[in-house]
């Protein structure tokens, strides 16, 4: 296995209007969830940065991403992912 699989990870804010959408998203969240995640993130801040591809395409956090544009955010933790 390749070492740099293994390398440490970075978290870089990113503003929000850079990220992009993964078009075959298989999840979606209704407004009742994403208020939720909304709240969570307000009590907590972000627990779990949004994971992006290397063209800052959403892999995994769209609620997340959804949830901070609802609370007036400009940028979120993500974590670039090599695929």
């Amino acid at each position: 296995m390749n070492k740099d699989a293994f390398s440490e990870l970075t978290v870089h804010y990113l503003p929000i209007d850079s990220l992009t959408a993964y078009p075959k998203n298989a999840r979606s969240h209704s407004k009742i969830q994403i208020r939720q995640i909304a709240e969570s993130i307000k009590a907590f801040s972000f627990t779990n940065p949004v994971l992006i591809a290397g063209n800052n395409t959403i892999i995994a956090g769209h609620g997340r991403v959804a949830a901070a544009k609802l609370l007036g955010m400009d940028r979120v933790p993500t974590i670039g992912l090599r695929v």
